[in-house]
Formats: structure tokens, C-alpha cells, sequence
């Protein structure tokens, strides 16, 4: 037997077995709409303004700062545990451990002097930055 009939046997029934659950689905389902259904619940409260809200990106832009500076801990930790062990016993040379993680620690240096830089990790804009920014 070809394995290309295996193939396109497994395509033919993923798209069957979800298109057959939605056609009987529409059969079954009720057909009289409610007003009720289509009103936004917000804890037994009425809903009152613009569901939208403007939310300022300076405070993702800190969580993303600070994931990445979290993951940077959890990574340099086992690091300094596995090194210390190999240094000890193996005689690995203090370059060959410190390098690959100066280097990984410079790469996150380089990204906070850019964030640093494009005023990422202030809270306040001040008018010299304001004026800097539309300058650049």
C-alpha cells in the first residue's frame, strides 16, 4: 500500500469528522435567538461606556523587561551550580566557563542600553525626551 493513501485518507477524515460535528450540530441546535444571549454580562452590572480601553504600553514593554530578566536569573543559576561542580573536578579552564556566559550576559546588556536608550524603562516622558525623540 502506498503511504501517500495512508496520508490522504488522514486528511480526508480531519476535515469530515469536524465538518460532519458542525452540520450536525446546526440540525440540532435550537433556532429561536434570544435577546438576552446577546447582551454583554458584566456581573450582573450594566454595562456602561466603550468595552475598548486605551492602555498605556509602557507597562508591557516593563513586563516583557522583565520576563526576560527573570529568564536570564533562572538560567545564570544552574549555570553557577554546574560550573562550580565542573571546575572543581574537571580542571576546566576559567575562560572556557565564563565566556559562553559573559557573552549571554553582554547580549542582555546590549538589549537594556536599547531600551534604556528609547526610554522604554521610564515611567514619566519629560519634554527633553519628547523633544529628543521627534529629533531621531
Amino acid at each position: 500500500m502506498n503511504p501517500w493513501i495512508a496520508i490522504g485518507m488522514l486528511a480526508l477524515v480531519s476535515v469530515l469528522i469536524p465538518a460532519g460535528m458542525l452540520s450536525v450540530s446546526s440540525l440540532i441546535r435550537p433556532s429561536v435567538s434570544e435577546q438576552g444571549k446577546r447582551a454583554t454580562y458584566e456581573s450582573a452590572e450594566v454595562p456602561t461606556g466603550n468595552a475598548r480601553l486605551q492602555f498605556n504600553t509602557q507597562y508591557y514593554m516593563v513586563a516583557l523587561l522583565f520576563l526576560v530578566f527573570d529568564i536570564e536569573t533562572v538560567l545564570i543559576f544552574p549555570w553557577t551550580v554546574i560550573y562550580r561542580d565542573a571546575l572543581a573536578m574537571d580542571g576546566i579552564g576559567l575562560t572556557n566557563v565564563l565566556a559562553p556566559m559573559l557573552v549571554f550576559i553582554g547580549i542582555l546588556v546590549v538589549g537594556l542600553a536599547w531600551a534604556w536608550r528609547k526610554g522604554v524603562v521610564q515611567w514619566m516622558r519629560t519634554p527633553a525626551h519628547e523633544q529628543r525623540t521627534t529629533h531621531e
